[in-house]
């Protein structure tokens, strides 16, 4: 089969590679039918995940059909359409009976493309299958379900739910990239009073205004901006959705007195926390890392048409383009490209 090496930082080749086997019990091995690529993909190409070998698979995020399981899987069988979620569970560790998936001490957590070989590839091994694949109802396109692999519950469980955004609360996301996107789509289940999404790049504050956004603004004016909105004090909720010190560091200062910043992007690098100004405010920080137990809801309401992935899918590639399909969403000022999805057919 083919599939997308990481060859080592700033390095990566679609090339061929063995077909997956059986290894436990308790894997399935899929057809991927569409997969995307995600902004750790790039932390990892950039040397940010130092865990990720040399000769790793990428990829967490995929649609696919069951082709084989092993012999203890009792909820999906061949033939199957199915979600491959970014976390495995392995559904008996101490975290996992809490529903914190991503903490799983049994074999899972972000291990896909990761510590394991991945879903970017022809064919892929999903280890834990009966509590890792969600089998997708008809009404569920490909493109829309691949999106809840991982950017819709990350921004929902890591954002929104941890930064608990109430109705009437003023919401400000930093970053309006796919997360940043997907975090307005969510946000805006629970009624706050106004989403303010700042970004420096014009065209993805368009898209932020387009995904539901009531106010869109660059970095340099955000803390006036958001400190009126929020009637002179600053949000309730502070989103950080990019994954670099800056952007943590103006969550920490757009946020009101007894608000909540609630970290969402992935860190290469460490950021500056002002303890000396934040101990008295009462700010809660919340940090972490997606556990997907929201996927099954999300999924209903998806079905029912009650959130919209679609729009944060800006361009489709064959899975043979992989190469290329990576060069556009790792240059999005260039290209415009918010989310990608690549298909077998």
């Amino acid at each position: 089969m083919k599939a997308l090496v990481y060859d080592g930082p700033g390095r990566r080749s679609w090339t061929d590679c063995p077909d997956p086997e059986i290894t436990a019990p308790t894997d399935a091995v899929i057809r991927v039918d569409a997969v995307t690529i995600c902004g750790t993909d790039l932390h990892i190409l950039k040397g940010d995940v130092p865990e990720v070998e040399r000769g790793r698979i990428l990829g967490h995020e995929a649609v696919g059909t069951v082709l084989r399981t092993g012999d203890a899987v009792t909820s999906v069988r061949p033939g199957d359409r199915v979600l491959a979620s970014c976390i495995s569970a392995c559904g008996r560790c101490e975290y996992c009976r809490r529903g914190s998936y991503g903490q799983c001490l049994g074999g899972g957590g972000w291990v896909l493309g990761h510590l394991v070989d991945g879903v970017q590839a022809e064919l892929a091994r999903i280890p834990f299958a009966d509590t890792s694949l969600y089998p997708l109802p008809a009404a569920v396109s490909d493109e829309s379900a691949v999106l809840l692999a991982d950017i819709i519950p990350t921004s929902y469980e890591v954002g929104v739910r941890n930064g608990q955004i109430g109705p009437g609360d003023v919401v400000a996301i930093v970053g309006a990239g796919p997360i940043g996107l997907a975090a307005v789509a969510t946000a805006r289940l629970y009624s706050p009073a106004s989403i303010i999404v700042v970004d420096k790049e014009p065209s993805r504050l368009a898209a932020a205004k387009d995904a539901g956004a009531d106010l869109t603004v660059l970095p340099e004016e955000a803390e006036a901006v958001v400190r009126e909105a929020g009637g002179g004090l600053g949000a309730d909720v502070a989103l950080e959705a990019v994954g670099v010190p800056e952007t943590f560091e103006l969550c920490a200062e757009l946020v009101r007195p007894g608000g909540h910043v609630a970290n969402i992007g992935v860190h290469g690098k460490p950021a500056t926390l002002h303890l000396e100004r934040l101990w008295i405010r009462n700010v809660t920080i919340t940090t972490g890392l997606v556990d997907t137990s929201s996927t099954p809801m999300l999924l209903r309401m998806v079905a029912a048409g009650r959130l919209d992935t679609g729009r944060l899918v800006t361009h489709r590639f064959g899975l043979h383009e992989m190469d290329e399909a990576y060069d556009v969403f790792a240059h999005p000022q260039d290209s415009g490209a918010l989310k990608v999805v690549l298909f077998r057919e």
